[in-house]
């Protein structure tokens, strides 16, 4: 009797709306796994641990307010100094992360790749949605923050716009994914791709107004800010 063997078929996808976003699915086991290990993985061996999370923004947001704030006297648009600077390095730490870590996802899992199959866009998803959690514990003290000046103050009015507060992060979170998996494609081939993103990263941050508002720019070049994609984002966020 003849054994049958199935038939395979490779073939390049040439549109994104041929993903197979159903087998990406059927390996979430593996997904939640790998985020596990990314999340660990940060602040294993360290003193503080988690605490990271959190001592990083609050410093950062310190810096920035003596920083920018009180010798630089960038505006904030009416909005109090902490708040403003706390809620850009929130959105912009997960954004970068996202960006950087997946620029390299090929090069260093590369053999990974090479014992086992799985989706390959597993491996992608797993760092974005790794830097979703730790996202979610700066987030969650930022909303403390807010918290304390709706309450305690009379500077700061939230508004039905705060809703859309996770189609923004969808919308950062998709951006990052999809500029660092090409720059991961391309990093296979020309390693120097790695420095020079970690370098325009840097830049990037100062043509993103995640320091100042876009009021703050003079009005010839207010016009450029909004070709940044992530300039509508912070601003959306900050007026929510």
């Amino acid at each position: 009797m003849k054994k049958e063997h199935p038939t395979y078929y490779i073939n390049s996808k040439q549109s994104v709306f041929s993903l197979n976003l159903h087998e990406v699915w059927e390996y979430r086991d593996l997904l939640l796994m790998l985020m596990k290990r990314d999340f660990i993985t940060f602040y294993k061996q360290t003193i503080l641990g988690p605490l990271w999370f959190i001592v990083q923004p609050l410093l950062t947001t310190l810096i920035y307010v003596v920083l920018f704030g009180n010798i630089a006297k960038l505006s904030t648009d009416g909005m109090p100094q902490v708040l403003f600077y706390l809620s850009g390095i929130t959105i912009w730490n997960y954004f970068s992360e996202s960006l950087t870590k997946t620029s390299t996802v090929f090069t260093s899992n590369a053999g990974m790749f090479g014992k086992v199959y799985f989706p390959r866009l597993i491996m992608p998803l797993s760092i974005v949605a790794s830097a979703l959690m730790k996202f979610a514990v700066q987030f969650g003290i930022f909303i403390v923050v807010l918290l304390y000046y709706v309450t305690f103050t009379d500077t700061v009015h939230p508004n039905w716009w705060i809703l859309l507060t996770p189609v923004l992060i969808l919308l950062m979170a998709m951006f990052a994914l999809g500029m660092g998996m090409i720059f991961s494609s391309m990093t296979t081939k020309y390693k120097d791709l790695t420095f020079l993103l970690a370098f325009g990263t840097q830049l990037f941050m100062y043509v993103t107004p995640v320091v100042y508002p876009i009021s703050a720019l003079p009005e010839k070049f207010k016009f450029l800010a909004y070709f940044n994609p992530l300039s509508s984002i912070f601003e959306c966020f900050r007026y929510a």
